[in-house]
């Protein structure tokens, strides 16, 4: 009998320790089942997830009224202890987007970023968030009569294992899609691109490719835009069709790519009435006479060129020429209407 009560009691003391050990894991497995509307992809948060470290907990917050959801998680374990995992904010008013945009598009526009991979609505912006917009049938015009729009601010940890391909916009999608239902939004539910680049090399500028390996991509105007010879001409990708901003960057390095300060020029597009401050006049440094406007889904589009103002070949009437090819590709991609130039 007290041998019995022996291995009864030792089997309780396993069984206890084991749950014990267990309970971190079933409070992770609990909290990503329930966190940020229950759309947190279980197999990618364990990507996502550093080493050694479980989610912790998790705090969300939706006002409706106001046409905000936001939710936030952090990490428990070593040295991610309290830290970040993902925090997400989105915004259906128009005031809240431009708003936001204006943070990441400061003085002249022409900030750094690089575009979604699969034809995602958004960019990734130089501070590495993961920024979304997407179209929303459900809800009503705003006073302006304009179509109303959903704006998806996702960031992530410094210590969050980005670098996995694919995992970051698989949990950009699901958490925008969560927005989406949350905010009576009713965009079509985003789908996620196959692994591509990692994310970790997308907060860096885009690299920089020979002219001849842009065609087919948005910056492929470029190699009939009459560049001199000789120059070693190289773009830089950051464009999309459905992004709300695009870049093509192209710089001229006669030497390689080691040559100290290459000549350089940057084409931008930005798409909604926000954009409108950013070509106004000249004080953050684009002319007026390096502008282009047009009209797209009944809002405004700009266009503007920034470069160096001494590289040979490249004069006033070049650089203008180059505008033109840029916006009229912009404007036929996404089916905009009257374009003009201000030259």
């Amino acid at each position: 009998m007290r041998r019995w009560v022996k291995v009864s009691v030792a089997a309780a003391v396993v069984l206890g320790v084991g749950g014990y050990t267990a309970q971190p894991y079933v409070k992770e497995w609990a909290l990503i089942r329930s966190a940020c509307g229950e759309g947190l992809p279980r197999d990618t948060v364990k990507q996502l997830t550093p080493e050694d470290s479980l989610l912790n907990a998790e705090e969300s917050r939706n006002i409706k009224g106001l046409g905000s959801y936001t939710c936030g998680v952090t990490l428990a374990g070593g040295d991610t202890d309290g830290k970040r995992f993902v925090s997400m904010a989105a915004y259906t008013r128009r005031d809240d987007q431009d708003r936001e945009l204006m943070s990441v598009f400061t003085e002249n526009g022409f900030d750094s970023q690089s575009p979604l991979p699969g034809g995602l609505p958004g960019f990734v912006d130089q501070y590495g968030t993961i920024r979304l917009f997407l179209p929303c049938p459900d809800l009503p015009a705003d006073d302006g009569g304009r179509k109303r729009k959903l704006l998806v601010n996702i960031s992530m940890g410094r210590t969050v294992l980005t670098g996995v391909p694919g995992a970051a916009h698989r949990l950009a999608v699901a958490l925008s899609n969560v927005a989406s239902d949350k905010l009576g939004c009713g965009a079509k539910p985003l789908k996620a691109p196959k692994p591509e680049t990692p994310l970790a090399d997308l907060e860096d500028d885009p690299r920089m490719v020979p002219i001849a390996e842009a065609e087919g991509t948005p910056c492929g105007w470029v190699a009939g835009a009459g560049l001199p010879a000789g120059g070693n001409w190289q773009v830089a990708v950051a464009a999309s069709s459905a992004a709300p901003s695009s870049r093509c960057d192209l710089s001229s390095a006669e030497n390689g790519e080691d040559t100290p300060n290459p000549s350089r020029l940057a084409f931008a597009s930005w798409y909604g009435d926000w954009s409108n401050r950013l070509t106004a006049d000249e004080n953050h440094g684009v002319p007026r006479s390096m502008t282009a406007t047009a009209q797209c889904e009944d809002e405004a589009a700009n266009y503007a060129v920034v470069g160096e103002q001494d590289i040979p070949g490249i004069d006033v009437g070049a650089r203008q020429r180059m505008l033109k090819l840029f916006a009229q590709d912009e404007v036929r991609r996404r089916g905009c209407t009257g374009l003009r130039f201000h030259f």
